[in-house]
């Protein structure tokens, strides 16, 4: 089942809503109400894990557009502190004095429904001609949205921005009828309505429960896809099991031929890595494997980023001409720690505090 089909299908089943039609139960409000309390104390004594974050803020809608190979969201909320990772560095960005929003833009594949982690974003704002802003902004996770790419930035006042989104392009290895797609880059400027009044009415609410185990709901709107790895059974090949790693879940298959685009023979492992609780995707991360057999190694080697229509985002290499039997060993190896910043909640999570992610190995049954 591709992208598209799936949110076809969930909408029908009501399981899509439309952002007016969010609710607290979701975890991500888009209501009106809130709190002038916009940076409660960070949780203390944070588990070394995903875990419930001390507040939940909603998001209002600032316009999708497409261009090129793909389409585009913008969103704001409040301004608000996040993590960001430097190779095993993790630097916390607080909240400047002219920090008036958190801008938030969102890149798909508009045929699939795909998200596409890795593209490099930056982003202009302008108003009335005049520029306003412009950076690079970071890859992101949260666990209402999973990966997007956002960052704090001050505005002029109310009133009707151009918002640019620069698309760089996907940098990860493309297979199947993603092959010759999503390689040139794009700019695609979204028109944006903003006022300090609607901002101030986007809903904010602090957790009882902040620093539990857990994670508030993922977001469902009909605006935009949103970033969750198939399920286990949506996955193609035969599920070999999955692993742990530092709260980030690795599920290994294997197929019997590598998806067109890898240049090799025999069997394909690929490994989907998602977060507890939300299933969202988990990019930019170095991943290797070992396959052993009765203690002789099988294969050995890194398992390369790799974005696929019925895989997903995941981490894969063909297996050399190695077949995969019960009994058999493999080890998941994380090498570099997922390279993205963290919204409150994930960023004590995938390495950040433990300083590595251990490796873990799963009998193939």
């Amino acid at each position: 089942m591709d992208r598209r089909t799936f949110l076809r299908s969930a909408a029908a089943a009501g399981g899509v809503a439309g952002a007016g039609g969010l609710a607290g139960c979701l975890g991500f409000e888009l209501a009106s109400g809130g709190s002038a309390a916009r940076a409660p104390p960070v949780v203390e004594d944070r588990p070394d894990g995903v875990y419930l974050p001390s507040h939940v803020e909603g998001m209002a809608m600032g316009g999708t557009a497409a261009g090129g190979d793909y389409e585009v969201g913008v969103f704001y909320s409040y301004a608000h502190r996040f993590w960001n990772l430097n190779g095993d560095a993790v630097k916390r960005t607080d909240i400047e004095s002219d920090d008036d929003v958190h801008l938030m833009a969102s890149v798909w594949d508009p045929e699939t429904g795909t998200v596409l982690p890795e593209t490099g974003v930056s982003i202009e704002i302008s108003r009335d001609g005049s520029l306003v802003s412009q950076e690079v902004i970071y890859p992101m996770l949260s666990q209402p949205m999973g990966t997007h790419y956002g960052a704090n930035f001050g505005l002029d006042g109310d009133g009707t921005y151009t918002v640019t989104v620069s698309v760089g392009g996907v940098r990860t290895r493309r297979t199947g009828a993603f092959r010759d797609r999503f390689g040139e880059p794009a700019d695609i400027p979204v028109e944006m309505e903003y006022s300090e009044a609607e901002r101030d009415g986007i809903s904010f609410r602090t957790l009882e429960n902040a620093g539990d185990p857990g994670a508030v709901d993922r977001m469902e709107t009909e605006t935009m896809p949103d970033a969750t790895a198939p399920t286990v059974e949506e996955l193609p090949g035969t599920v070999l099991g999955e692993v742990n790693s530092d709260d980030a879940v690795l599920v290994a298959t294997v197929l019997g031929d590598p998806p067109e685009g890898v240049d090799a023979d025999g069997p394909y492992l690929a490994v989907s890595a998602r977060t507890p609780y939300n299933r969202m995707l988990i990019p930019a991360m170095g991943l290797e494997a070992t396959l052993a057999r009765d203690g002789d190694e099988r294969f050995a080697g890194e398992l390369v980023r790799t974005l696929d229509p019925d895989l997903s985002y995941h981490y894969g290499a063909a297996l050399d001409g190695a077949s995969v039997e019960s009994g058999d060993e493999l080890t998941l190896t994380p090498t570099v720690w997922p390279q993205t910043a963290r919204h409150e909640g994930y960023e004590t999570a995938f390495g950040a505090l433990m300083g590595g992610m251990p490796e873990r190995t799963l009998t193939v049954e």
